[in-house]
């Protein structure tokens, strides 16, 4: 009697024939490898009604369909011939990007995409379409940078203690130790608290204080992830800052940056607001947004 065996969950790429989803299509394909992960090439296809005629030859819209499918088979059939152990499968879908991305994430491992695109995937982070996905994804999304820093063999990770900062560490020990990278488990705070002394209100900061507490929490919070990846070397950084600046600088040096979509303490609204926005347009290194 034969087993039946449990097919890898797929690595899906968002692909257009950009510069950035080339980039993200390096990065996903070498995922791929790594995890004998199936690949799923995605493009999203979406009609454009032009309510007045247009000068010159008018093309057919199923012409044009053909044609990108066979681009994308084309690209797929390269990737076979230089890894002939891979799976790679392709998707050309009609629809908006967003909602295109959001199906393909449901049975995926993770969505990886180029920071920018062209056609369906045209603005992706500039506007809602990367809130919609990022919000709404039941996988990881990873964002490729157009230019990526030099690799630095660390992945680092935002931890605050959140539900979100926990699925957001577990990701980045599976990460690093495919990589056989080290985690650096970074928590950041944004000022000194308020107390009070022989009843009178002041700030007091006690920097020994608060980065004792701060250890204490990301101890506790990688300590599971730490046991099941005991061949993961990680170390601990605490900073006190802006969030979304002290990200920047240190993607400067990292292989991946893994954060939650919601958290409290320094991350809070991390991919909610300003800070999301600077990170993701900013980044040096590729980030993962783990909801």
């Amino acid at each position: 009697m034969t087993t039946p065996t449990t097919q890898p969950a797929p690595i899906v790429v968002g692909y257009d024939g950009s510069t950035g989803s080339q980039s993200a299509l390096r990065w996903a394909t070498t995922e791929a490898v790594r995890t004998l992960a199936p690949l799923r090439l995605v493009e999203a296809f979406e009609l454009v009604i032009i309510t007045r005629p247009a000068p010159g030859k008018v093309v057919p819209l199923e012409a044009i369909r053909t044609s990108r499918q066979k681009g994308l088979d084309a690209v797929a059939e390269n990737i076979r011939l230089h890894h002939p152990e891979l799976t790679v499968e392709t998707s050309l879908v009609g629809g908006a990007a967003a909602r295109t991305l959001i199906e393909a994430a449901e049975d995926a491992r993770m969505v990886v995409l180029g920071s920018r695109g062209l056609g369906g995937w045209s603005g992706l982070l500039v506007g809602s379409v990367a809130v919609q996905v990022t919000t709404h994804a039941h996988c990881p999304v990873v964002v490729i940078p157009h230019e990526p820093r030099p690799q630095g063999s660390t992945v680092v990770v935002g931890v605050d203690g959140s539900k979100t900062s926990a699925k957001a560490i577990d990701f980045a020990f599976d990460q690093a130790d495919a990589m056989h990278d080290r985690v650096v488990a970074m928590h950041v705070w944004t000022s000194p608290y308020l107390t009070y002394d022989d009843g009178e209100a002041m700030l007091q900061y006690d920097e020994e204080k608060v980065q004792e507490e701060a250890r204490l929490l990301v101890a506790e919070s990688v300590a599971g992830a730490a046991a099941d990846h005991p061949d993961v070397e990680w170390t601990t950084e605490l900073v006190m800052g802006v969030p979304g600046q002290v990200l920047l600088r240190r993607s400067e040096t990292a292989d991946l940056m893994v954060v939650g979509t919601r958290g409290r303490g320094g991350f809070t609204g991390l991919l909610l607001g300003s800070v999301s926005q600077t990170v993701l347009h900013h980044t040096h290194c590729p980030i993962a947004i783990v909801r």
